[in-house]
């Protein structure tokens, strides 16, 4: 393996202190604040198949893991020639003989349903490659992107999202537009999209490479399907980005009309200070969903006034009538989750079986802890059923945990095992503030 060098010293602005030094000196910065001459940006492959890029590249699939390929290589089998494979990586590239193998497309449970998502698993080698290309070509879309993006983007998170949605309601924006891309990551067109990317970059190598990953085809089991004229398999490093990059015109043709978007990948709310407002804003987005060959869920996509009941989701909660929750398959995906820990004739003691399902209640109250404090109280309440229901079986008793097993094992009972209180740690939170 490449011997590892001393990460960059650069004197940069903290918003592109994300940036890879490899590729993005202060020289680089400085043209991309500047902006560049002519407008694209050309000359670019010859930093993704850089030395420095690729090794940057192949440290961070090392860290994200993941499984093998339709190559059967494995991320350990990659590490042990990673320095000769890596250098065969940067000659290919130099060449432009690379071509991207096929993806392995698996099928992965759809959080808080039944149904299940295709996801498409590239090779190591093409997990390095698309990560060495998005460290070039990212910093050149972020700088366009609009504020109302949040989705896969540097230094913006979900929360952020949230804290946008939430501020604006306080604003008095009650009236909502809840938009659902029917199957978009499915169904971007690589023409138009290609369209998007030439605007900024004008280095045929890279743009023969991304639409090289646009073609690759797919192995599920074992049939193999050729790529289709549409769609960024989702599991792709470079998918998020393209996708963003895709739908950056609706974005900026939505805040140009004046309107208050908040959008997170395909995860889109427009938020309105009356009825009429959000029924132009409807008729709008459509207008230019339709533009970009995309098509909003009839069913999911609709108007609704938060004030009133019913609500809307965002994000895993549910905003109705002033308030948040963890909308409801949230709340399943949770229960699923603590249920797999917690059957009734599991070998392990409480206390271990509280210490394994510790950390899935803390991970989920620091996404939900803004939530309505009645939530909490609802899932410490089923989650000690749950374990009063394991030591009522041990006793050889049938049934839920109930009645008098709540003096036989009372709440301190469990506090005492050191069990994960939701409305406790909501009250800390409450006196911090």
């Amino acid at each position: 393996m490449p011997k590892k060098s001393a990460k960059r010293e650069r004197d940069v602005a903290p918003q592109w202190a994300w940036t890879e030094p490899s590729v993005w000196t202060e020289r680089m910065l400085n043209t991309l604040d500047k902006g560049v001459k002519g407008g694209k940006w050309y000359s670019l492959m010859d930093k993704v198949y850089a030395a420095e890029t690729l090794t940057a590249g192949w440290r961070q699939v090392k860290r994200n893991g993941s499984s093998a390929g339709v190559d059967g290589q494995t991320i350990r089998d990659f590490e042990r020639s990673a320095g000769r494979q890596l250098r065969w990586l940067e000659e290919r590239l130099r060449e432009g003989s690379y071509e991207p193998q096929a993806v392995r497309r698996v099928h992965i449970p759809k959080p808080g349903s039944s149904e299940l998502r295709p996801l498409g698993i590239p090779t190591v080698r093409d997990r390095i490659v698309q990560t060495a290309l998005r460290y070039v070509i990212e910093p050149i879309f972020e700088k366009k992107f609009s504020e109302c993006s949040h989705g896969f983007r540097p230094k913006r998170s979900t929360k952020d999202a949230l804290r946008k949605v939430q501020a604006y309601l306080d604003a008095g924006y009650n009236w909502v537009v809840d938009v659902d891309i029917q199957r978009y990551f499915d169904t971007i067109p690589h023409r138009l999209l290609m369209v998007e990317i030439e605007k900024e970059i004008s280095d045929r190598s890279v743009l023969a490479l991304i639409e090289a990953y646009l073609r690759q085809g797919v192995l599920e089991g074992t049939k193999s399907y050729a790529a289709l004229e549409q769609g960024t398999p989702q599991g792709g490093v470079i998918s998020p980005l393209l996708a963003n990059v895709y739908l950056h015109p609706v974005d900026a043709a939505m805040e140009a009309d004046g309107y208050a978007m908040v959008r997170y990948a395909d995860d889109c709310v427009v938020m309105c200070r009356s009825q009429d407002e959000a029924t132009r804003a409807l008729g709008r987005i459509r207008e230019l969903m339709e533009s970009r060959q995309l098509t909003l869920h009839p069913m999911k996509t609709k108007l609704v006034e938060a004030t009133a009941p019913g609500g809307f989701d965002f994000l895993g909660y549910h905003f109705e009538q002033g308030r948040r929750y963890p909308r409801k398959k949230s709340l399943r995906k949770l229960k699923d989750s603590i249920r797999e820990q917690t059957r009734r004739r599991n070998g392990y003691s409480l206390a271990r079986i509280i210490e394994m399902i510790n950390p899935i209640l803390r991970g989920w109250f620091a996404y939900f802890k803004h939530s309505n404090s009645y939530a909490f109280k609802l899932v410490d309440g089923w989650v000690r059923r749950r374990l009063r229901t394991i030591l009522r079986t041990r006793a050889h008793r049938r049934g839920l945990g109930r009645g008098a097993d709540h003096q036989r094992w009372p709440n301190a009972y469990f506090q005492q095992l050191g069990l994960f209180t939701m409305v406790e740690a909501h009250r800390l939170l409450i006196q911090s503030r």
